[in-house]
């Protein structure tokens, strides 16, 4: 009798108990091609955050799990596909430029699976997409910011250089000349080029000859750098402001002194570290890297991971896609590694932004500027 009495109470002690288990979440980064650089300082963010806080407060584990899109649109496809259908993750964090985020926006929404963008600017990339989020600003801010600062300094005409094949740039270029003739500024030319161009010698003598106040180029790393580097070869010498497209160290080791002095919009300064999270992820990183800077994608990418564990905590069931979803867009004043963020309903975040310059090979924080 008493050995059937332990083996009820064992029994009903045992159905008592949770067990922890582990939950998946996609990354979906271009950890090889030609924006590896990218990928690879935003996924760092994330797998500093997930060392910092690898488990959930019921006692489930979370495992990232990893894809490299290249870079490409149909490789972030194939990948968004894999990581939904065959891994199960329960959400996705990337797929950083606006092009690949929204292919993986959209295959992820028929699924109902929550997207969380770290660095996917372009302002409609959320629109219309009940599963789509971000951590970033959107492009009509970053504009805004870079007409301002061009007004602010008394430059009064410009020239635009686009690229036609990337809808960030598309976007980032409207959203800055909107804002730069509502402030009295006078667009000279929009010049398009597209991504993998090499030889800008004819766009550069094309704005020889305009001879504007200011250049704006939302471009990406690869062509911004050869186009700086090509002007000054011509004898350009021009203010040059990019987007947030530019802000990493192979910007400046692609366009060596030709870059002195080149103007950019960021997300991040890891020497004016917002919080005591933020320093102590500053100080994290140093740890595990052995590196002081720490790059603004990688403190995003770290943000998109604090989210998205902040919201699975929020719900009971944290692999409830759905839930996981409606909890992102709650979040309010969320002290991030990269400054307070809010997002609402529609997914977007509210958020500051910062103007840095490249002085002797360095990105140099000049001002913080709040929504």
């Amino acid at each position: 009798m008493k050995k059937i009495i332990s083996l009820a109470v064992a029994s009903t002690l045992t159905c008592g108990i949770t067990f922890a288990k582990e939950i998946k979440v996609g990354a979906v980064m271009p950890m090889s091609g030609p924006i590896a650089q990218y990928g690879q300082v935003c996924y760092l963010g994330l797998e500093l955050a997930n060392k910092l806080q690898p488990t959930l407060k019921n006692g489930d584990t979370i495992k990232i799990v990893l894809a490299d899109n290249k870079g490409d649109k149909v490789e972030t496809a194939t990948a968004t596909t894999r990581l939904i259908s065959s891994d199960n993750v329960v959400a996705i964090l990337g797929a950083l430029t606006s092009t690949n985020t929204a292919q993986t926006i959209a295959i992820a929404e028929k699924k109902k699976v929550p997207v969380i963008a770290s660095v996917a600017t372009n302002d409609k990339l959320t629109a219309k997409r009940e599963y789509a989020n971000r951590v970033c600003f959107t492009d009509s801010f970053q504009g805004e910011v870079v007409a301002n600062y061009a007004i602010s300094q008394g430059y009064k005409t410009a020239v635009v250089v686009v690229d036609q094949a990337q809808v960030y740039s598309l976007g980032l270029a409207k959203a800055f000349e909107h804002a730069f003739k509502a402030k009295g500024g006078k667009i000279l030319e929009k010049i398009k080029v597209t991504s993998g161009d090499k030889d800008f010698k004819a766009v550069v003598s094309q704005i020889k000859q305009l001879n504007p106040d200011f250049m704006f180029l939302p471009l990406y790393h690869p062509e911004a750098s050869m186009i700086a580097r090509q002007s000054k070869q011509l004898g350009v010498n021009k203010p040059m402001f990019s987007g947030d497209g530019v802000a990493n160290q192979t910007f400046i080791d692609l366009g060596g002194d030709a870059v002195e002095g080149y103007m950019f919009t960021d997300f991040f300064d890891y020497t004016n570290p917002p919080s005591k999270t933020s320093a102590d992820f500053v100080a994290f990183h140093e740890k595990e890297t052995g590196k002081k800077e720490v790059n603004s994608f990688t403190a995003l990418g770290a943000d998109t991971y604090n989210i998205l564990i902040d919201a699975m905590n929020r719900c009971e069931d944290p692999t409830d896609s759905v839930c996981i979803n409606q909890k992102i867009k709650e979040t309010k004043n969320f002290d991030g590694v990269s400054g307070m963020i809010s997002i609402d309903k529609e997914g977007n975040s509210t958020r500051s932004a910062v103007i840095k310059e490249i002085k002797d090979g360095k990105m140099v924080y000049k001002a913080t500027v709040n929504p």
